[in-house]
């Protein structure tokens, strides 16, 4: 991807005013007023951070204004356990009540169901529906640790109902609404949810789904459901009468009038969230979040690293099966407006989130690196097109983000823009590398790591290494680490997800390293990783090259097993009309030779019209090679479209 021992291209740097105005210039004031922290740039205030966490932690709770009891001291135990340490142990809090601060009638959400649907709600109209929900959910005798599962799009009634259930402390977990019945269950039957929130239908592509039917086989399968509430989005009166246990939104919430929230003050580590692992190679693994390490690992997040302030408008294009939902839901918090998009980004025409942007004077638009290049393939020029000057940050993650890309954005989208290319995942519901207001933006890189995790790059003998290629790892706890894994009593499914490479260093796959100026590149997932002739290749190191060609859209690579080594395998999805011959296959290794290395050559390249991806749009580089093996990929029901699968099984290229 890049060559550490050589400097890229400057893309971006802060001016004298964005610095001044950060929110990490006041915190960096502060430590160091109130802890002598030595801070004088991000630099240095990570070092300070992973130097001294209980003390950054504690800080972070007072900046933040995090609404609850932290308790007397100490603020971190058993420092040295990982997994086992353990954060504010005397603190009680509630998320949805830090989450529900504001009242005022400045609008909390601002809804686009494609070109279809626009409403927005006020963040005084959203306390009185939590109000209501929370309501409902008690008089059906709703609980702390009861489960809420929600089947649902990205819209306001989503975020709603997960605060609703959070301010009495259930546990909230979600999936979006294009998933089958079989992906579904496989979530949803290992927790057993009591209440399943969940629409009629939805939009997609100008098309309109229908929902119930699935819905009522799901409520039949789940033996613990006691109720099914039904929230209108294709029709303001949905068909539900073959739904068994099902009621209208309305009819839920009629009863009860809005009135201020008992909030349940909790334990730090009392669970929150339940996320589920991709599915791809087994049931999923349900991943338990608790409320204190998602709340204050959220607020460093949007505050100190995306610069996050009151009245912000805060966009990320995700489904509620992705947990940058989560993400993004923790914006309120610290008082931004939430603008959510449910639907294609390229319906009605592949301008439309650039048009919410503009429209809604977005500040912060995520999305991922797939967007970003689908929309440079497509020759999207905003700049040209788009009012975007409230527009103060992008940020990318779900892949790499390539160098081309980066540089398409500062071209094609905005000038004085902060990029943050991040990563992280589902399993710290946040992220281990991202952006930061202080920092320059080099192009292909990503600028940091996240204040408070002590993040390195492991070779395979467990060297800490600086300029090489290795594993992500962070050899300290962090708040935000799971609570658990559901079903798992003994703890060994946790123990062996994360910690069973290197003892007591959380192993999180991706493939990384970190430059010797700080920065970060990814390359890709670790369990991904080729290894032609005993040589560690990145996928995404061919991605890059393939994926500049015009002539290609989207590409997948792989390591065959072959006659006793590994080759090289690539897949190639290409432009309508563009058959793969001799000329262009050429070019192809052409492309990667020059740019790469003779090993990153593919042996066999091969054209495909489709590849395979999960809900949240990743490629599935393991399912295609299990495919091209022969051997079973389970749990097709996690990937968004499972028939491109076929196009990759016997195919004779592979076979000589």
């Amino acid at each position: 991807m890049t060559d550490s021992s050589a400097t890229p291209a400057l893309l971006w740097e802060p001016s004298p005013a964005r610095l001044a105005q950060a929110n990490i210039t006041r915190f960096i004031e502060r430590v160091n007023l109130r802890r002598h922290a030595g801070a004088h740039d991000h630099a240095s205030l990570y070092e300070w951070s992973i130097r001294a966490p209980e003390q950054f932690w504690e800080e972070m709770w007072d900046f933040a204004d995090v609404i609850g009891d932290k308790g007397p001291g100490p603020y971190l135990v058993d420092a040295q356990r990982m997994p086992g340490a353990r954060w504010f142990p005397n603190a009680r809090l509630n998320f949805a009540e830090n989450l529900l601060r504001r009242r005022d009638s400045e609008a909390a959400m601002v809804f686009w169901g494609e070109d279809k649907v626009r409403r927005q709600l006020a963040f005084g109209e959203l306390h009185d529906l939590v109000s209501r929900l929370a309501q409902g959910m008690r008089a059906l005798g709703i609980g702390p640790g009861d489960r809420v599962a929600g089947f649902m799009p990205n819209m306001p009634e989503t975020i709603a109902a997960m605060l609703a259930a959070s301010s009495i402390g259930a546990i909230w977990s979600s999936c979006s609404p294009d998933f089958g019945v079989q992906g579904v269950l496989d979530r949803f039957g290992q927790i057993e949810p009591r209440i399943l929130f969940c629409v009629d239908g939805y939009h997609y592509a100008g098309k309109t789904h229908d929902s119930l039917e699935r819905v009522h086989e799901i409520a039949g399968r789940l033996p613990t459901l006691e109720r099914v509430v039904v929230v209108p989005y294709l029709s303001r009166a949905p068909a539900i009468a073959a739904v068994s246990g099902a009621v209208t939104l309305e009819a839920f919430i009629s009863d009860f009038a809005p009135a201020t929230i008992a909030f349940e003050r909790l334990p730090f580590d009392h669970p929150l969230y339940i996320l589920y692992s991709s599915g791809t190679t087994g049931v999923p693994k349900c991943i338990v979040h608790g409320a204190g390490g998602t709340l204050l690992q959220h607020l460093k997040e949007h505050q100190l690293h995306t610069d996050v302030k009151r009245g912000d408008r805060l966009f990320y294009f995700t489904t509620c099966g992705w947990m940058m939902w989560n993400w993004l839901a923790s914006g309120l918090a610290s008082g931004a407006t939430l603008l959510l998009y449910d639907g294609s980004p390229f319906h009605p025409n592949p301008n439309v989130l650039f048009d919410f942007a503009q429209q809604e004077r977005m500040s912060v638009f995520g999305t991922s690196a797939k967007y970003i290049d689908g929309i440079a393939k497509v020759g999207l020029e905003p700049c040209r097109t788009h009012q975007l000057d409230s527009l103060r940050t992008m940020t990318s993650t779900g892949s790499p983000l390539s160098p081309e890309s980066f540089e398409y954005v500062y071209r094609a989208v905005k000038t004085d823009l902060l990029l943050s290319s991040i990563s992280g995942g589902t399993d710290i519901v946040s992220c281990f590398v991202l952006g930061s207001p202080l920092l320059p933006v080099w192009k292909g890189e990503i600028q940091a790591r996240g204040f408070g995790l002590k993040v390195e790059v492991f070779d395979d003998t467990g060297r800490s290494v600086i300029g090489e290629k290795g594993e992500l790892v962070c050899t300290a706890p962090f708040p935000s680490m799971p609570v658990r894994f559901w079903n798992d009593p003994d703890g060994r499914k946790y123990h062996d997800a994360y910690f069973a490479r290197f003892a007591g260093v959380w192993c999180h796959g991706d493939y990384m390293e970190i430059t010797p100026r700080g920065t970060c590149v990814i390359y890709g997932r670790s369990d991904a990783v080729l290894n032609p002739g005993g040589v560690r290749i990145g996928t995404a190191e061919i991605y890059r090259q393939v994926e500049q060609l015009p002539e290609v859209i989207e590409s997948l690579v792989i390591g065959q097993e072959w006659e006793g080594d590994v080759r090289v395998v690539l897949f190639v999805r290409l432009r309508e009309g563009v058959t793969l011959d001799d000329e262009l296959t050429r070019r192809i290794k052409q492309q990667i030779r020059t740019n790469t290395t003779p090993r990153h050559v593919p042996a066999r390249i091969c054209q495909v019209s489709d590849i395979p991806r999960t809900k949240s749009g990743k490629i599935v580089e393991l399912a295609v090679r299990n495919v091209v093996h022969g051997r079973p990929v389970r749990n097709q029901d996690a990937l968004a479209n499972p028939e491109a699968l076929e196009l990759f099984r016997g195919r004779p290229e592979l076979q000589a």
